[in-house]
């Protein structure tokens, strides 16, 4: 067994989510994309692959947050979860797209659930 890199063990653990993990239009997908500088959620309708909504921590609305990452992450779940309800969604199917479910990742689902969101 050979030593996978972080991106290639990433990728393959995305795989094995994205099989079980899908959205429809009554209960889209909620996923999450982290670089090292900025975190970026969005709902999917996978049925017909469009964006419903999307959040993120890079602009200028969210450059007035300040603080740590997570702190920043948790204000982006908040926001997304306004423009779902503002859109009528309720529920989501939560998809970490192969990270662990812990900081930013973890943060930015607490700020959803906080937001109304229910998943």
């Amino acid at each position: 067994m050979s030593i996978k890199s972080k991106t290639e063990r990433r990728t393959r653990t995305k795989h094995h989510i994205r099989k079980r993990v899908e959205g429809t239009a009554v209960k889209p997908r909620l996923s999450v994309f982290r670089s090292l500088r900025f975190i970026y959620a969005q709902l999917i309708d996978d049925e017909t692959g469009k964006t419903i909504v999307a959040a993120t921590s890079e602009g200028k609305k969210s450059a007035s947050i300040t603080g740590k990452k997570s702190d920043v992450s948790k204000e982006v779940g908040k926001t997304l979860a306004e423009k779902a309800i503002a859109s009528g969604v309720k529920q989501v199917v939560f998809d970490r797209n192969g990270y662990r479910y812990h900081g930013r990742v973890k943060a930015l689902a607490e700020g959803a659930r906080e937001g109304g969101l229910q998943f």
